[in-house]
């Protein structure tokens, strides 16, 4: 095992770019055990030093992980983590509320889950002058299309600590949505994103609400603003490959990851030119595509020198730790300036798929909702979320 990991690497070409942990903080004591049980014990020692490098609580502002990413789905995976510690803070919060029902039991829950993460990230906020120790909190994947119903929950979000930012939807309510939050201050990341017009659309909302809450002298001291794109969601969940087929076009993987990859570079430089307050933040990574049979990692390679918040599930994490092949893997200074090779672009651009997303003007607001990565992902949130609201019934009926 080398003694730096790639992405200590990456961070370390990258000066402005963030590592976010793409999971709720509470799962960290475990899944860093669940690590060193893993590896053999001569590499031991080395992934220790790695792994205190990566999160240090006692030293919160020499972490690697500047921030943390949740959303119901991610919730309800820290729950599944440790059922009995949650079950009970449950049965707690039924015992405080009696007669409660299991959706206003479920968010009580996550309010809880998103409490305690904060809280473990409260010193890195507080030690950085408020420029770091962040975590995304979604409001209810259910309502996208619910304005108000938005608005009063990233209201009780934001409220629970000042590190807290409010995760908000990609939909054309959504955008307004993160206009209004950002006039009262309050810090907002963009999900649900996945093309060049809903990530400017999102940068504009946020630009827009700042003018106006600099007007009116709202304190933005402790105010930050993200825009994700998800990147595999867009090329793997919302199809690209099955739009390709219909034009008769087949597209190697990578193909798709430099799809992909054309959007963000895109968006990134955009991002530049435009001085836009928010910073673009990627999600959604996979490794691939081999290349003469070695694997590559081109979600991270593409990127180096990037301005960018980088936030990492712990399963990417550690596969990137354990990575075989590390020496393999080349980062080229300031790559993210690189455009995808132009027959590549050429091509990609013959799909409607991609060339819509690609395009500045490719969607109105109002075909954000019909988008494939976009239906597909808010189906799988709006799961979890239901999972979580089961979990809360089954308290409710055991707690009687």
């Amino acid at each position: 095992m080398n003694e730096i990991n790639l992405l200590e690497k990456l961070a370390g070409l990258s000066p402005q770019m963030e590592i976010w942990w793409d999971a709720s903080p509470v799962i960290y004591p475990g899944w860093y055990k669940k690590q060193l049980a893993a590896v053999n014990e001569a590499d031991r020692p080395t992934l220790e030093r790695q792994l205190e490098r990566l999160y240090n609580p006692g030293n919160p502002e020499k972490s690697l992980v500047k921030g943390v990413t949740t959303n119901p789905s991610i919730s309800l995976q820290a729950i599944n983590d440790d059922p009995a510690h949650w079950k009970q803070v449950t049965f707690d919060l039924i015992k405080k509320n009696p007669g409660i029902d299991k959706e206003s039991l479920f968010w009580l829950l996550y309010k809880d889950v998103v409490r305690k993460g904060s809280e473990i990230f409260l010193p890195m906020f507080n030690q950085s002058n408020y420029k770091e120790g962040f975590i995304s909190a979604q409001v209810d994947p259910r309502n996208l299309y619910d304005k108000e119903m938005m608005i009063r929950q990233a209201v009780e979000l934001s409220a629970i600590n000042p590190n807290v930012m409010v995760k908000i939807p990609g939909t054309k309510e959504g955008y307004e949505v993160l206009e209004v939050l950002t006039a009262r201050g309050i810090s907002t990341n963009n999900t649900l994103a996945f093309v060049i017009p809903q990530l400017l659309d999102g940068a504009e909302s946020v630009k827009r609400g700042l003018e106006t809450a600099k007007k009116n002298h709202v304190d933005l001291t402790k105010w930050r603003s993200v825009i994700t794109q998800m990147e595999a969601r867009y090329g793997d969940l919302g199809g690209l490959r099955d739009f390709a087929r219909q034009q008769g076009i087949e597209l190697t993987e990578a193909d798709v990851r430099l799809a992909e990859m054309a959007i963000f570079k895109k968006a990134h430089r955009l991002f530049r030119e435009n001085h836009y307050p928010s910073k673009l933040l990627s999600c959604s990574l996979r490794f691939g595509p081999k290349i003469e049979g070695k694997m590559r990692i081109w979600h991270l390679e593409e990127k180096v020198g990037a301005n960018i918040v980088l936030t990492c599930p712990p399963s990417f994490i550690a596969d990137v730790i354990n990575f075989p092949d590390q020496n393999e893997i080349v980062f080229e200074k300031n790559r993210i300036e690189k455009d995808i090779p132009g027959e590549v672009l050429e091509k990609l651009l013959q799909i409607p798929y991609f060339e819509r997303a690609y395009r500045e003007d490719g969607y109105i607001r109002d075909e954000y909702k019909d988008h494939p990565a976009l239906v597909k992902t808010a189906e799988q949130f709006s799961k979890a979320t239901d999972e979580m609201v089961d979990f809360a019934a089954r308290c409710i009926a055991e707690a009687v």
